[in-house]
């Protein structure tokens, strides 16, 4: 089982980011083949002892044990964890694109939860959660001093119940408090729509195992819409997307490039080190390619951002990403539980781990709110305004050029207003293509 570099257990409701190379029993025997600490294992015992003679409640040894496990793992790496039955079953129903709660990808961050990225069309980012959120109060509850898995099950509920979310937002005075409701999450990950004739728009909110099939219908989906059937370029956005499964984010890279290394994974264990590459055809046979970033990509969608980028395929343009750049392997015991073991990085073709570093754009472009002028703006006199003056030969405009003219006039300004980021990545598109005609 395969999963993506993702961030701690923590979907809120479920999308687990992860991503996984299994280790064989035999790898693992290797690896453990140093002596243990037995002077170590022997306090271990001594403290579990004093604990259960003389703590103030009785516990039981479950209980202790496990807290001990949860405990050795977290003080790992924010990713590292111990998964119980039930958070176990759910792994795979994480990943498959559909599961219950409110979906946002989040992760502890100095005792609160924080979130990475709200899922599109989800109760969450609905309700307005953003990228980089606090969460401090869930309903009454205050989230200082819970563990993340304890706050991520308060989270769930069942489908139609309400809850609060109390954030601190960096920049806001006062705490935000957002009511919404649970649901069942059904993650479209892939959707598109044409923002000029030929110049396609790809959206992907998060990889999961339907992802690679998605981006294939898509596509289909934009060639019968392009003029001829052929597209002049793409945006490929990927803004907010927590990643994912690690099989999907190199099926997406692979798409658009002929040749070359993906990504490669290192790890301790040798036997852990992989290297992914490119087959032969790309879905878009060379023309331009723009891909979104923002400081909500992670994890897999790094992994795209960084191959596209690498291999030259694509500008990559926006905002540093998050800087998921580990992996992370489920390795299942006895009692049908697991550990989310951290056990390698990844790398992209040229060698650069993501680790805290992030993906840095080729061009930056920072947050910013357009909106429409108050009054009206003069564009200026031209030869055309003067008196007197001697005219060329006119081309009469047909109303229906005319109108054609205006729409998509409005539907820049549109763009413009509404999300300015993609409003000059497709400015930065129209110029490749016109650069690539000549």
């Amino acid at each position: 089982m395969r999963f993506s570099p993702g961030i701690p257990l923590a979907l809120v409701l479920g999308v687990a980011l992860g991503t996984g190379i299994t280790l064989t029993q035999g790898v693992l025997a290797e690896k453990n083949k140093s002596d243990l600490p037995l002077r170590d294992l022997q306090t271990f015992v001594e403290i579990l002892n004093r604990v259960k003679t003389d703590y103030v409640e009785q516990v039981t040894d479950e209980a202790l044990l496990e807290d001990a496990v949860r405990g050795m793992l977290a003080g790992l790496d924010p990713h590292s964890s111990y998964l119980d039955k039930e958070e176990f079953a759910e792994i795979n129903v994480q990943t498959s694109g559909k599961f219950g709660g409110l979906g946002i990808e989040v992760q502890l961050f100095n005792g609160l939860v924080r979130v990475i990225a709200p899922i599109d069309d989800t109760p969450a980012a609905k309700a307005g959660v953003q990228p980089g959120d606090l969460i401090v109060k869930i309903d009454e509850a205050p989230v200082k001093g819970m563990t993340l898995t304890d706050a991520v099950r308060k989270m769930r509920g069942e489908p139609g119940t309400k809850i609060t979310l109390t954030l601190v937002r960096e920049g806001t005075g006062e705490p935000l408090v957002l009511e919404m409701k649970r649901d069942i999450i059904n993650v479209s990950s892939v959707r598109s729509r044409m923002l000029e004739p030929g110049l396609a728009y790809l959206r992907i909110s998060t990889f999961s195992s339907q992802t690679g099939k998605a981006l294939s219908d898509e596509l289909k989906k934009l060639r019968k819409a392009a003029p001829g059937g052929v597209l002049r370029g793409m945006v490929l956005d990927l803004r907010n997307n927590p990643g994912g499964v690690l099989n999907a984010s190199i099926e997406v890279s692979d798409a658009f490039l002929d040749k070359g290394t993906i990504v490669s994974i290192k790890g301790r264990v040798t036997d852990a080190n992989r290297e992914y590459n490119a087959a032969p055809g790309d879905v878009l046979d060379g023309k331009p390619l723009v891909v979104l970033v923002n400081g909500g990509s992670a994890s897999a969608s790094e992994i795209v951002a960084g191959a596209l980028q690498d291999q030259k395929r694509a500008l990559v343009i926006g905002s540093k990403t998050f800087g998921k750049g580990s992996v992370q392997t489920i390795l299942p015991l006895q009692n049908d539980s697991a550990i989310k073991l951290t056990t390698a990085r990844y790398f992209t073709p040229s060698g650069r781990s993501i680790q805290a570093e992030g993906i840095v754009p080729d061009i930056s472009i920072r947050p910013v709110k357009i909106s429409k002028a108050d009054t009206p703006v003069i564009d200026g006199i031209f030869e055309a305004d003067l008196t007197g003056r001697l005219d060329g030969d006119k081309r009469v405009e047909t109303p229906e050029q005319a109108a054609e003219r205006k729409k998509t006039s409005d539907a820049e300004q549109q763009l413009a207003e509404t999300d300015y980021a993609l409003y000059e990545a497709l400015n930065l598109l129209k110029g490749m293509v016109i650069v690539g005609s000549r």
